[in-house]
């Protein structure tokens, strides 16, 4: 996953990333126990930070682990993260603890995906989800973005689509202003271009607002998804996780999304449909 960079030379990176974190100098320096005169000094090339300070202020900037290997480059050391294949032997433990996770979350749909959204791996949830879905969008390497918001996707059975579609555009949005990625903003501009499915905006306003109701029924809690399976309209709450600490950058990229049962008859459906 390449990334966007607002300049050449560590300094200016920096300053890209402090000045989009909305940090002064002073309190960068502060946080990394600097002087906001040497901070100056590295963001304008004065003075060459050692590769204990780049590190440093990566960290207080939370600039991901990617990017922080750039960094690195721009100021001459080597890169201090892995990028290590999913597949290699090394990745053994990670893949068989997700699998775990995954399988443990069965009947309730679960999944991984990397960065740009790709499908590292999915239990047997997610087939209600993913159910009808082309062999066109099915095919590896599956993206999840274009599953969820493509009009032959999953799209024509959310019932909350436009709202559903909001968040999780916010959502890439969030995420490319964090990891700066070409690819990611590629993948947006696609996904925000699909076309609505079908019929999304010829319901009434009457039925839109109905929806929108129960939508937020739930207490606020959370936007749930309400998406069609055969008769049933199963409601969903999500969650998002990734790893804590990482030092590789594929391990960094990994998060896994689950989906919680926001109603005692979706629950029921699951343990029937999924078992």
């Amino acid at each position: 996953m390449t990334s966007r960079t607002p300049g050449t030379g560590v300094g200016p990176l920096l300053r890209g990333w402090r000045e989009q974190r909305r940090i002064s100098q002073l309190e960068l320096a502060l946080r990394a126990d600097s002087s906001a005169r040497h901070i100056s000094f590295v963001e304008t090339g004065r003075s060459r930070p050692s590769e204990a300070m780049v590190l440093r202020l990566s960290e207080h900037l939370d600039v991901p682990v990617r990017e922080r290997n750039t960094l690195l480059l721009a100021a001459g050391y080597a890169p201090r993260f892995t990028e290590t294949a999913m597949d290699d032997p090394s990745m053994a433990m990670v893949r068989e603890g997700l699998e775990r996770l995954l399988r443990g979350y069965e009947p309730y749909p679960a999944l991984v995906v990397d960065g740009t959204y790709t499908l590292v791996a999915a239990n047997r949830g997610l087939a209600l989800i993913m159910e009808g879905v082309p062999e066109h969008l099915l095919a590896p390497p599956v993206n999840a973005m274009r599953v969820m918001l493509h009009p032959e996707g999953a799209a024509p059975r959310i019932r909350n689509f436009r709202q559903w579609r909001g968040h999780l555009l916010h959502q890439m949005e969030r995420q490319i202003a964090l990891a700066r990625s070409d690819e990611l903003r590629e993948l947006y501009e696609e996904v925000a271009a699909y076309p609505p499915p079908e019929g999304v905006d010829d319901r009434a306003d009457g039925a839109a607002d109905a929806e929108e109701a129960a939508a937020f029924a739930l207490g606020n809690f959370a936007l749930p998804l309400r998406i069609e399976h055969g008769n049933q309209t199963l409601t969903f709450l999500s969650s998002i996780s990734t790893f804590n600490t990482p030092m590789d950058v594929t391990v960094a990229e990994l998060a896994i999304e689950t989906f919680l049962p926001a109603d005692p008859a979706t629950a029921k459906y699951l343990m029937s449909a999924v078992g």
